[in-house]
């Protein structure tokens, strides 16, 4: 059982909205463009790219979890060191590192890849479309859409991508999919699906359960 109700569930997120709207925006244009760059094969920037993602996950621990819903759920201090560890990984091997290659993926990865992209980016309006109303709903920035676009960036990826990566979104896919039958969260049916999508492609591209030289 979970320790909170839905309505203190989404009450959070009204609290989240209410208090740092022109953040989320911000967020939510810096990933739009992101994503129309990657689209025209921005291959040069993907440095860029990965500090963006970290950017999302870093704010998903602190901003969400760490300010607002660690007050309903005593687990949110666990997945915001996750959410932490996910933004310090995308920072060593994204960044730092350089391991990440975006838009060289296969036809249909591709557009696997780009349909989950779009669906994080218009995350909120499908929440909105479930029947929930602002400020009641997930916008950006919150751990769900935050996973999700980051999986979509992640099947883009030209193997092998380090196994460390893939973790934490994966975990994240378990959890917080589970708000979709839990909570009657039903646009979190897709985060299951690409943290599914995810494993097999971990597995079939024979990630490396080492680093990468």
């Amino acid at each position: 059982m979970l320790p909170f109700t839905r309505d203190q569930f989404l009450n959070v997120f009204a609290d989240y909205n209410r208090s740092l709207w022109p953040f989320v925006i911000a967020l939510w244009v810096a990933a739009v463009w992101a994503f129309v760059r990657a689209s025209d094969g921005w291959r040069e920037q993907r440095k860029w790219l990965s500090g963006l993602l970290a950017v999302q996950w870093a704010w998903s621990a602190v901003a969400y979890h760490a300010a607002f819903f660690a007050a309903i759920n005593p687990a949110a201090v666990a997945f915001s060191a996750l959410f932490t560890a996910e933004a310090a990984l995308l920072v060593w091997h994204g960044v730092i590192r350089d391991d990440l290659r975006f838009g060289d993926a296969g036809t249909l990865r591709r557009y696997t890849s780009q349909a989950l992209i779009v669906y994080a980016l218009v995350y909120p309006v499908l929440s909105w479309l479930e029947g929930n109303r602002y400020p009641w709903l997930p916008t950006f920035g919150v751990p769900c859409p935050t996973t999700i676009l980051t999986i979509g960036f992640l099947l883009a990826a030209t193997p092998p991508v380090p196994h460390t990566l893939v973790v934490v979104p994966i975990l994240w896919g378990i959890i917080g999919g589970s708000a979709a039958f839990l909570l009657d969260m039903h646009v979190d049916l897709m985060l299951l699906l690409a943290s599914v999508g995810l494993t097999l492609h971990a597995f079939t591209t024979r990630i490396p359960w080492r680093q990468p030289t």
